[in-house]
């Protein structure tokens, strides 16, 4: 047994880890990571969205800290062309040989859209053209195919990883969960409780017909008593996403609608005070895990008990008196010993 249970889960083995870049610039981390590592932490994951890219945290982690696995959590598929889009995997790869995995996944319409002015068309076809295109790509052959979203001629990769990274997809429903089960290795979960795990991974098993598969889950944590400054800081959080329109019919989905319904009107309604207010304190406490440091080892370890291989820890300042590396280590696997 580990820290979190279970050795493994379907073949896959369990891993802690953390997202990154952590607080801070970029150049001061590696000592940080060097201890995420002495403390049990197994991975380290990254993000792209406003923030640091996601490539450039993990090729500096690559260099300092030799005992951490890098992924994605995610690279949307929209924003690099292909041909780029299969470098950037190529380079990381072959500057961590078996310690990379990238993560692909549609994004959202404001991050897409918004932000960068790609249209956000047929993101299910999109993430999935862009998946077997990395793996036409990273075979070393030359690429010449058209695919139902995008038309690549004559790319061939100058770069031969000595080792092919696992692709895993991020995914909500069970469109994109299948996906993620049958042309990668695993898929990449979000937003959800360690309940919600249980519908989300017989999914994924199903749909994998006894291949073992990764599931990796961004677990959004804050580690302190002061209840109702978390709950009231993490509503902010809520709405932001959960009134995305793919994450609220995930949530529709796992059964939530119920209970989202009065914040999605009066979202609609332009009433952004009220939309909070509807937000139920179950919901909060559902989707955030918060309260003393041994209450969220334990609510995290559910994650993991409920069919989740990997996490990647979003230590969140919903507390201004939060310390954020004593809450890194109060959560560690080290902790748990």
């Amino acid at each position: 047994m580990t820290a979190y249970g279970a050795k493994e889960h379907h073949g896959i083995p369990v891993r802690p880890g953390m997202t990154v870049p952590l607080p801070g610039h970029l150049h001061t981390h590696r000592d940080r990571l060097i201890e995420l590592a002495d403390m049990g932490y197994t991975d380290i994951w990254s993000a792209e969205a406003d923030g640091a890219d996601a490539f450039t945290p993990l090729a500096m982690a690559a260099a300092w800290e030799p005992r951490l696995r890098l992924g994605t959590a995610i690279v949307p598929a929209f924003t690099r062309t292909p041909a780029l889009f299969a470098q950037s995997v190529a380079t990381m790869a072959d500057a961590a040989p078996g310690r990379f995995v990238i993560g692909v996944g549609s994004s959202s319409n404001v991050i897409v859209e918004k932000w960068n002015g790609v249209p956000f068309d047929e993101p299910y076809k999109k993430v999935r053209d862009v998946v077997r295109f990395l793996k036409d790509a990273l075979s070393g052959e030359k690429v010449t195919k058209e695919y139902d979203t995008f038309n690549v001629n004559g790319f061939r990769l100058g770069i031969r990883p000595e080792v092919q990274p696992p692709i895993l997809v991020a995914a909500l429903r069970e469109g994109m969960l299948r996906l993620a089960a049958r042309e990668a290795d695993g898929a990449i979960i979000n937003w959800l409780s360690p309940e919600d795990v249980t519908t989300v991974a017989k999914v994924v098993h199903d749909a994998a017909e006894g291949t073992p598969k990764e599931i990796t889950a961004r677990i959004f944590v804050c580690p302190s008593t002061n209840t109702e400054v978390v709950r009231t800081a993490a509503r902010f959080a809520i709405a932001a996403y959960l009134n995305v329109p793919v994450y609220a019919q995930f949530h529709a989905w796992l059964g939530r609608g119920d209970e989202l319904r009065g914040m999605w009107d009066m979202w609609k309604a332009g009433d952004r005070k009220a939309a909070l207010a509807a937000i139920p304190d179950e919901v909060v406490d559902a989707l955030i895990v918060h309260g003393p440091p041994d209450y969220c080892r334990d609510r995290i370890r559910q994650y993991f008990d409920n069919g989740v291989t990997t996490s990647s820890l979003a230590i969140m300042p919903f507390d201004p008196e939060l310390n954020y590396w004593e809450a890194v280590k109060s959560l560690s696997p080290a902790a748990h010993k």
